[in-house]
This record gives structure tokens, sequence and C-alpha cells, in this order.
């Protein structure tokens, strides 16, 4: 049995050296979600969230490459730019109406 150094990740082996007391890992679908994030040192949620990212994209990953990319939705970039200037005035009026007050000249 090939094995990659210690990462501190359960290795079955150190060192190359196979472990006496164990032959074969236990595969990850044979473990509960706490003994799995008790062996990578990860919450219980995170091992959770990562199952089900994959059982809801682990077909595109073998679908040899014919997959479409994920649909990204339309930016309307009117609105964005609209957005942006009705802050800018709200930050333009805010910062004349605080050095008016005495309130944000002394700041910078």
């Amino acid at each position: 049995m090939d094995c990659l150094p210690d990462s501190g990740h359960g290795c079955a082996c150190e060192s190359g050296a196979l472990d006496e007391q164990t032959t074969q890992a236990e595969p990850l679908a044979g473990r509960t979600i706490a003994q799995i994030s008790e062996q990578f040192d990860v919450h219980p949620n995170q091992v959770t969230t990562w199952k089900a990212q994959l059982e809801g994209s682990a077909a595109d990953v073998f679908d040899g490459g014919t997959g479409t990319a994920p649909a990204v939705p339309a930016v309307d970039v009117k609105q964005l730019h609209a957005k942006i200037g009705e802050l800018t005035l709200e930050n333009d009026f805010l910062e004349g109406a605080l050095t008016k007050a005495g309130l944000l000249g002394a700041r910078r």
C-alpha cells in the first residue's frame, strides 16, 4: 500500500511504514459525520456542507467535460451605476453636513 507522508489527516502509515494495528483504512463512506470531522479536525457542520456540495455537483465532475458552466445571472450595469451615483450624492451631502457641524473636520 502506497502512502503519502503523514499529513496529520489519519493516514494509516507514517514515513512509508505500514501501521501494525491497521492493515486497511476504513473508507469514509463507512464513517459517521462525527468520526470524519474528528479525523480531519473540522466542525461537523462543515462536513455536512461539503457532503451536500458533493451530492449536488458530483455528476458534473464525471460528465466528461461536456457539461456547461453554471449560469451566471445577468448584471444590470445601468442599475448599478444609478446606485453608485445615489450613494455618492448621499456621501457628499453627509460630508458637507458633518463639516458644517464641525464634526468631520477634526477627524481628517
